[in-house]
């Protein structure tokens, strides 16, 4: 069984459209308009991720909706959780197709996190929204020890930190943007 949609409200549906169609190339296919449980209407609109038919991300345009000035649409902060903690993650299926997203967000002025999480390869930025969205190459295999790790801390109460990353870098995209000046 796989999901087959993820849907949060969104505070500028047309940044978020930049965002997702544009910038990061997923394909806006469907919108559903009704009347929103409580009051006002709403606009659904289900961004296809690479051409699947059964897999979305589908973002909420809240209309004339009641306390709608008090709506928080970074999900970490309305939760009051640390940045980052709740955030999206999608997959990639080569390093060259993690590399071309991670451009793809500088070239469009977006700062990127990429880290080698020693199993997986992951790259994050931020939403218009706030939230953070990530690629990631799973890299490695998962063995019974991992298996028998992950158990093992359902039930602890102190830290037992896993290795460090293999590396981490900053892309930013101003240096991007300088090196292409330079080149030119």
């Amino acid at each position: 069984m796989s999901y087959h949609h993820l849907a949060m409200a969104a505070r500028d549906m047309t940044a978020i459209h930049d965002f997702y169609e544009r910038i990061t190339g997923f394909e806006l296919v469907k919108v559903e308009i009704a009347p929103m449980m409580g009051g006002g209407w709403g606009k659904h609109f289900f961004y296809r991720m690479d051409g699947d038919d059964s897999s979305f991300i589908a973002f909420w345009e809240l209309n004339e909706v009641p306390g709608a000035e008090a709506h928080e649409f970074n999900l970490n902060k309305a939760a009051h959780m640390p940045p980052g903690t709740n955030h999206f993650a999608f997959a990639v299926h080569s390093a060259d197709e993690l590399d071309a997203r991670r451009d793809q967000w500088n070239a469009a002025g977006l700062d990127v996190l990429e880290i080698d999480h020693n199993w997986c390869r992951s790259i994050y930025t931020r939403d218009p929204n706030g939230n953070m969205v990530e690629f990631c190459l799973t890299t490695g295999t998962f063995t019974e020890a991992d298996r028998a790790r992950a158990l093992a801390a359902l039930d602890e109460r102190t830290m037992n930190p896993s290795p460090p990353p293999a590396s981490m870098r900053q892309w930013l995209a101003k240096d991007r943007a300088q090196a292409e000046t330079q080149s030119a």
